[in-house]
This record gives C-alpha cells, structure tokens and sequence, in this order.
C-alpha cells in the first residue's frame, strides 16, 4: 500500500514537472505590415520578421537596434529570390528574414535598417516593432 502511494505521489510530480517545463515553441511571423506595432512574445517564442529586399542594388536590412537579453538573432538572415525559380533572375528581389528568440523577460525595441552599409547616408527605410517578452 505505501509503494502503491508512493508511486503515485511520484507520477504526479513527475507530470508536474514535466508540463510545467514546457516551453511554448511557436513562430510569430510578422512583415512590413506590422511595423511601428507592438508585440507580447513569451520566453521560448521565435520572432520571424519577412521584409522585402533586393541585394542586387546594394541594399539589405541590417540589425540597428535590439536588446540581446530579451531577444537573440538565430542565425543569419536568409534571403528568399521572390520567384521560385531554380535560378533566381538577375536584379530580382525577393525576401529577407530574421529569426529572434525570446530569451529573457523585458522590453526591447527592435529596429532593423535597408541600407547600402558603406554608405554613410540615412536608411532607405527603417523597420521597428517594441517587443515585450513575459
């Protein structure tokens, strides 16, 4: 009869545990549209931001603002050719995208830039979202 309880007492701590440590993994995906907006996120969420680009005239978006302890850039921006085509088209635009993780709870604006870096002229555009981690 103890074993009976105790193994009982255990399986329920065990889900506890183990349901109370599961990080939400979602994808907030976000575009031009959204820019100037706020935005709640909880820890373990992805921030995915799609802008338009096209690096064939110099430009790209480039990170001029964030809070790396509230949200950490995964990876390199990936650029997408706007066809899906095996050979993107000379010249042709397509997409950027930025992957941040919710690593910390806080606020932090995040602001992103289209510009030629060896410029020393403003942004073509400014992209910006606050971000609120809980």
């Amino acid at each position: 009869m103890r074993n009976t309880i105790w193994n009982s007492i255990t399986t329920i701590i065990l889900i506890t545990l183990l349901t109370g440590c599961k990080v939400k993994s979602e994808t907030i995906q976000v575009g031009v549209e959204q820019s100037g907006q706020a935005l709640s996120m909880k820890i373990g969420q992805t921030l995915e931001v799609r802008l338009p680009s096209n690096p064939s005239t110099g430009y790209g978006w480039g990170v001029e603002q964030v809070d790396p302890s509230v949200l950490k850039q995964q990876g390199e921006v990936e650029y997408e050719p706007m066809a899906a085509q095996a050979t993107p088209l000379v010249g042709q635009g397509g997409w950027e995208t930025f992957r941040f993780e919710a690593v910390g709870t806080g606020e932090t604006t995040l602001e992103l830039v289209y510009s030629r870096p060896w410029e020393d002229t403003p942004p073509e555009s400014t992209y910006a979202l606050q971000v609120t981690v809980e």
